[in-house]
């Protein structure tokens, strides 16, 4: 993120973990998944989704760091 401005890659992965978020919270709630029910025929796509979730996650909460790290500085 540069100047407050989110890039389009960050835009992706929000909208990957509220897409993680909803299905998670659909799964907890009410046992079913959102991801397999809309790509179950392809299981490999599933899989993909996950881990573009995954990496989402992870790439985001460095991100958050980053940013706490230099507020912390000033």
């Amino acid at each position: 993120m540069k100047d407050g401005k989110c890039t389009g890659l960050m835009m992706v992965a929000k909208w990957l973990l509220a897409l993680g978020g909803i299905n998670w919270g659909l799964v907890g709630g009410f046992e079913w998944n959102l991801v397999e029910a809309i790509f179950g025929t392809w299981p490999w796509l599933v899989a993909l989704i996950y881990i573009l979730v995954g990496l989402s996650g992870v790439w985001l909460a460095v991100e958050m760091l980053k940013g706490c790290s230099k507020s912390c500085k000033k």
